[in-house]
């Protein structure tokens, strides 16, 4: 009998670690060709996406990793290459000039919210809002969400509109929503 008890509290515990492990792969999201792991941070997991390359050369010339691996949390709406490309020929290049370093970390904390809003957050907040919300971004400025069908747009000071093509890539210090169009303040 005390075999037995043995046995099924193995098989509990062999159940639970399986269990445990299908459960953090699900939290592990494919972005750029790379696994986004919510262990690591914002910055740890950014450097292995083919497609945020620009970003985080942006977030190194700005002098933004230490804040981003920072505690948090923080919610970075985070462009793509090709959003960055969507930018005027010479923007990308311009802004990236240690001489423009003040310039690019606005452009870059407007990308970020304080708080970790997950898609389900944003959502709720629409919906309460009327169909929009507005938040205060980490720059200063504001960003006001609104929803067309299922997908969460994100418009700028300017107008611009940016659709979140990827959410809720979760990090140790925060969350990560993917978007197609760099968000710019007045």
């Amino acid at each position: 009998m005390k075999n037995l008890k043995q046995i099924y509290s193995t098989a509990i515990v062999a159940f639970m670690l399986l269990l445990g492990t299908a459960s953090f792969a699900q939290k592990t999201v494919m972005v750029g060709g790379a696994p986004m792991y919510p262990t690591k941070d914002i910055i740890d997991n950014a450097v292995n996406s083919k497609d945020h390359t620009t970003l985080v050369a942006a977030v190194k010339a700005a002098g933004l990793v230490e804040t981003l691996k920072g505690k948090g949390p923080f919610t970075v709406f985070a462009p793509t290459n090709e959003a960055f490309d969507k930018l005027p020929k010479g923007t990308v290049e311009t802004v990236l000039k240690p001489e423009n370093k003040e310039m690019l970390q606005g452009i870059l904390t407007y990308h970020v919210v304080a708080g970790k809003w997950s898609a389900a957050d944003i959502v709720k907040a629409i919906k309460k809002g009327n169909g929009k919300y507005t938040a205060k971004t980490v720059q200063g400025g504001t960003l006001t969400f609104m929803m067309d069908g299922k997908d969460v747009w994100v418009m700028d000071e300017k107008g611009g509109r940016a659709k979140v093509t990827i959410a809720d890539v979760n990090q140790s210090n925060g969350v990560i929503h993917v978007v197609d169009t760099v968000l710019m303040h007045k």
